[in-house]
């Protein structure tokens, strides 16, 4: 089961390597850092960079989160499951399949996205936000960026995706 864990923005990936060394492998199927890919302009060429998806939160695979929970607080860093109501609760289903379908093992990063905007509506042709326009709140066409509400970790989370938008229909 995938669990989440809250640490401290910007040290996502210092953590998860830690927790990766000092955690059992039998314990520890997997940890990532999920990331978005967005097109960067430098010195006006288009680059494709990567950037934390999730900041604050990396995803544990494992199937004994009680062992995970007291080996955790050997990483000398702050590292801990969410939980609620004193239980740890792992992540949903479709919150899974999301992540799994446009990222894969060892290479947890989410594509571009590619849209058009038709009057005051945006539609997605092609990427992971194909069918899920209501998740946008807005877009930066310019830094080619949507900005997203999803529910996601039992709350509403705030983030970035790459999104460019190829034309624009009136």
């Amino acid at each position: 089961m995938w669990y989440v864990v809250q640490t401290v923005a910007g040290r996502e990936f210092a953590v998860c390597r830690l927790i990766e060394s000092l955690v059992e492998d039998d314990v520890l199927q997997e940890c990532f850092v999920p990331r978005y890919e967005v097109q960067k302009q430098f010195r006006g060429q288009w680059r494709t960079c990567t950037a934390t998806l999730f900041p604050g939160y990396l995803i544990v695979v494992t199937d004994r989160v009680d062992e995970l929970e007291s080996q955790l607080r050997r990483v000398p860093a702050f590292a801990r499951v969410l939980s609620n109501d004193g239980g740890f609760v792992p992540l949903e289903r479709d919150e899974v399949a999301w992540i799994d379908a446009f990222t894969e093992k060892g290479h947890r990063t989410v594509g571009v996205s590619e849209g058009v905007i038709e009057g005051d509506r945006i539609i997605v042709l092609k990427g992971p936000l194909v069918g899920r326009e209501g998740w946008i709140r807005k877009i930066n066409r310019r830094k080619r960026t949507a900005y997203l509400e999803i529910d996601m970790f039992g709350r509403t989370i705030q983030t970035k995706i790459g999104l460019g938008i190829v034309r624009k229909r009136t």
